[in-house]
């Protein structure tokens, strides 16, 4: 048994966004989280999902969209929200989105390649955690909307498994309450009745 493992995983929580600072990874992080990502059940090796890296100026760019598609669907907004939204990217030096990209397979199928990207983005999230990073999978509002996702970057067939907003974090941070995992499995006792 690996307890370092056992304990890293144990103790695994996601960080406050607006708890994280810079600097963010470097090039050679970023090529290691990429990596680790992609390391994960893939049934046909379709590699249904790929990561858009939102780092720099970019990051208000979007944020600015967001806002104003915020007005667009909602009307007008008051100042404190339009500022959550022009910061939703910003408040971390690096976001990654995690995108699930529908492939045709007669075999396999789409949930499971979402799950697979879902995969990929718990992988990522516990890469940076591994180097030393705060990180925090999230989606939101804009990940629903179409025009939300072609501003992300996104082309018409894909779908958002996750933003993961990673930063330095300083000290520490409580933890949230965790299901009593107890309670979370049972042994197979057969088919259920009705």
């Amino acid at each position: 048994m690996n307890r370092a493992v056992i304990d890293f995983l144990l103790a695994r929580k996601s960080a406050p966004i607006d708890q994280m600072s810079g600097p963010g990874p470097t090039d050679e992080e970023i090529d290691l989280m990429m990596r680790i990502a992609s390391r994960v059940p893939d049934h046909g090796r379709l590699a249904p999902w790929r990561f858009i890296l939102y780092r720099g100026a970019a990051r208000r760019e979007i944020g600015d969209r967001l806002a104003e598609l915020a007005v667009k669907l909602e009307g007008e907004l008051p100042e404190m929200r339009l500022e959550k939204e022009r910061t939703r990217f910003s408040r971390a030096p690096l976001v990654v989105g995690v995108v699930s990209i529908a492939r045709d397979n007669p075999k396999i199928p789409q949930w499971e390649m979402f799950l697979s990207g879902g995969a990929a983005a718990m992988n990522l999230s516990l890469a940076a955690q591994a180097i030393g990073y705060g990180a925090n999978w999230i989606t939101n509002w804009y990940s629903d909307t179409a025009e939300g996702r072609a501003i992300l970057g996104l082309k018409a067939n894909e779908r958002v498994v996750g933003f993961v907003h990673i930063g330095v974090v300083d000290g520490d941070f409580p933890d949230r309450p965790r299901p009593d995992w107890k309670t979370l499995y049972t042994d197979y006792s057969g088919p259920e009745a009705g």
